[in-house]
């Protein structure tokens, strides 16, 4: 299948005619494009950079049959075509075999209440952790590595990949760094840094085979 990496959180995968969309959020500007072309989406947590829900809503309405999976106070608050979902269940979503991995968001501050976060593992090979770096409970090929945001810090996300041991990683969640912020990460988190696997920098709308 074919990964495509979209701006901040928000990648799709495709297969033949079949489109799996993740984390559509407001920092996507053509979130609601790709939520149109989508013939399923994931969302794994309730915040508006991983979730632009003005623009889901009004697709929802538009089409009876799309749905979406995410946690379920996301769930609340997208309707009857939005459904919960929860560490260890199954799905499959537009043909795609789908668990699911994590209970929380990465702490932000103590004054800060931690919303739920669910990662998505898709088709046994790809996980997206969302906002959190939990390990999943499944060997993975290929590990989306968020690297920027108010929770994130460079040497637990160097813990976190030592810890699922991917073959490759991609970096996501990377919007509020520059481009030597992204470098950095790549070099600091890549094959000659702490976790000796590349890091590759997809730009948004780049694509790469999984």
């Amino acid at each position: 299948m074919r990964l495509t990496k979209h701006a901040h959180a928000c990648v799709t995968f495709t297969d033949g005619d079949r489109t799996l969309l993740i984390d559509p959020g407001t920092f996507t500007p053509n979130a609601a494009d790709l939520i149109a072309r989508a013939d399923a989406i994931l969302v794994t947590h309730e915040h508006f950079d991983h979730l632009d829900e003005t623009a889901l809503r009004a697709e929802l309405a538009k089409r009876p049959g799309l749905t979406v999976h995410t946690t379920a106070e996301a769930a609340a608050t997208l309707g009857d075509q939005a459904f919960a979902v929860a560490a260890g269940d199954r799905i499959e979503v537009a043909g795609f075999h789908v668990t699911v991995h994590g209970e929380d968001h990465a702490l932000i501050h103590a004054d800060i209440p931690r919303v739920r976060n669910v990662g998505f593992l898709v088709e046994g090979r790809v996980f997206h952790p969302g906002d959190s770096y939990v390990v999943p409970e499944a060997a993975v090929e290929t590990l989306l590595v968020p690297t920027s945001g108010p929770w994130t810090k460079f040497g637990e996300a160097a813990d976190f990949v030592r810890a699922v041991r991917p073959g490759r990683t991609v970096q996501i969640h990377e919007l509020m760094l520059s481009e030597l912020g992204r470098n950095s990460a790549a070099r600091f988190l890549g094959a000659d840094g702490l976790t000796g696997v590349p890091l590759e920098n997809l730009a948004p709308g780049a694509s790469t085979e999984v």
